[in-house]
């Protein structure tokens, strides 16, 4: 090849490399894939999807609480599934499958788990951290993080396992109108020690991530992003300082 063609070479190895890493690449290529499949078997056309992905930080134990409820009862609220153990799909489902051996036991901060993260030395290089394809698809599926009532442990869940089910089953209850079940007027323990108003969360319960931009969390946590992000403004304040209570006022 000639010295012009070998660079355009280069340019194009540079990109490819690229592309192993673009998490954007990658969902476009898949939605693609998915969405000619779907208007082939229905017979239209046009986009299938709203978007490739959303992302969005979790800036404290407020936001990592409402955003895993949110999650979990997706397909409640879509009439997929009339309770959170059958939603298909959902970690709550993974974990009530998993009781009572491991789910739904406490942890102790001695029991973490043994992650990538936690396996790889201090000093280790790219280079040692990759693994071939191969050895990748011998690997065990890794497990979903366990809770950790006591929050002593900086790896797990900062709640009891049990709380988070009385949080979702409360919330979903509410949520669909076909079950006009007695609510209790007690709201879950969780709520009150992270400071979140129940009645608010349930107004906002499903439309929540819709109402916050790029971060999720308490109207201080969205503060101090704002000025590490020298930002004037983020989404979301306002639907924070409505949402989330003020620990004195807890």
């Amino acid at each position: 090849m000639t010295s012009a063609e070998i660079a355009r070479v280069r340019v194009l190895a540079e990109n490819y490399r690229a592309r192993l890493h673009d998490l954007s690449w990658f969902m476009r290529t898949l939605n693609e894939y998915i969405a000619r499949k779907a208007n082939a078997e229905d017979g239209v056309k046009g986009r299938f999807w709203e978007g490739r992905f959303k992302s969005q930080a979790l800036l404290d134990e407020k936001a990592l609480l409402a955003a895993m409820a949110y999650v979990d009862l997706n397909p409640v609220r879509a009439g997929l599934a009339e309770t959170p153990e059958a939603s298909d799909y959902t970690s709550i489902q993974e974990r009530l499958e998993l009781m009572p051996t491991s789910a739904a036991s406490e942890i102790s901060p001695e029991g973490a788990p043994a992650t990538a993260e936690t396996d790889i030395e201090p000093e280790a290089t790219t280079a040692d951290i990759l693994r071939a394809e191969p050895e990748l698809q011998s690997l065990p599926q890794a497990s979903l993080m366990p809770f950790d009532a006591a929050g002593q442990a900086p790896w797990a869940i900062p709640f009891a396992f049990e709380d988070y089910l009385e949080l979702v089953d409360w919330t979903g209850r509410a949520l669909l109108p076909e079950k006009r079940g007695h609510i209790a007027a007690t709201q879950p323990k969780i709520l009150d020690r992270l400071g979140i108003d129940g009645t608010r969360f349930l107004i906002y319960a499903d439309r929540l991530l819709k109402e916050f931009g790029t971060a999720v969390g308490a109207p201080q946590a969205l503060v101090n992003l704002c000025a590490r992000r020298q930002a004037k403004y983020l989404r979301g304040i306002r639907t924070a300082r409505r949402l989330f209570l003020a620990q004195d006022a807890a």
